[in-house]
């Protein structure tokens, strides 16, 4: 039997994630939940509106709202800071966070 490194083992268990992330987006999205595909931002640099997929254009709490909903895909809502926050899915996917998403 060969023994795996730790970092090997890690390697394995992070390309697992990544699957199982893949997987996961794709039924949440055959339930009809909107993507987010780009954000606004104000001047210090906070997200302030989303668009969606389907072209919607979301203020910061109708897009809280829909996400508690379960109608946006792979974001969450916390609460931090005494409010609310939408936040990405920790997934292990960096090229769907919001912070990564262009500007619209």
């Amino acid at each position: 039997m060969v023994k795996k490194s730790f970092e090997e083992i890690y390697e394995e268990y992070k390309q697992q994630g990544k699957f199982q992330a893949k997987v996961e987006m794709a039924q949440e999205l055959a339930t009809g939940a909107e993507k987010i595909v780009a954000v606004r931002r104000n001047a210090d640099d906070d997200l302030i509106a989303f668009k969606t997929d389907s072209g919607r254009e979301l203020d910061y709490i109708t897009a809280l709202e829909d996400a508690k909903a379960g109608k946006l895909a792979h974001v969450d809502v916390i609460h931090r800071y005494g409010r609310d926050v939408l936040r990405s899915e920790p997934d292990g996917l960096k090229e769907n966070n919001l912070s990564e998403l262009p500007s619209f």
